[in-house]
């Protein structure tokens, strides 16, 4: 969240495959002005919603039951400052989704979570944890 907390005051972010929702409620502390959460499974979302109401933060917040891939094919340029998502490993939905970001980029940023093995379109600024890494596109902007 450091790499990318310059950007956050009055952002408007999107967290996608969004589970607890960890990546966006971190964000709005941060400064973010708004947070889409985007989640397919009722059991995650679940427990999403219920920490956005324990934070307080269901007024900047809006929640998406939805496939984060599929929503972010139907976004447009710009709409987003800030793009987190933490897809499912081994899946090729990373690879996917910055793909995507690069063809429409409808956020300013964006970071993707994913297993340090899997490779991602090369235009990214990748971060190696142990077996993880974060690939952020668009942090020269």
């Amino acid at each position: 969240m450091s790499i990318v907390q310059p950007w956050l005051p009055g952002a408007r972010v999107v967290d996608l495959f969004a589970g607890s929702g960890a990546l966006g409620l971190e964000a709005l502390s941060r400064g973010a002005v708004s947070c889409d959460f985007v989640e397919s499974s009722p059991r995650s979302l679940s427990a999403l919603q219920a920490n956005i109401a324990k934070l307080g933060a269901a007024a900047r917040s809006r929640t998406h039951r939805e496939d984060a891939l599929k929503y972010a094919f139907v976004r447009y340029e710009g709409e987003y400052d800030v793009a987190f998502a933490d897809p499912p490993y081994d899946q090729g939905l990373a690879a996917k989704l910055a793909e995507r970001w690069l063809e429409v980029p409808f956020a300013g940023i964006l970071g993707v979570e994913h297993a340090a093995r899997e490779a991602l379109p090369p235009s990214g600024d990748r971060r190696k944890y142990g077996s993880t890494a974060i690939t952020f596109y668009g942090l020269s902007r």
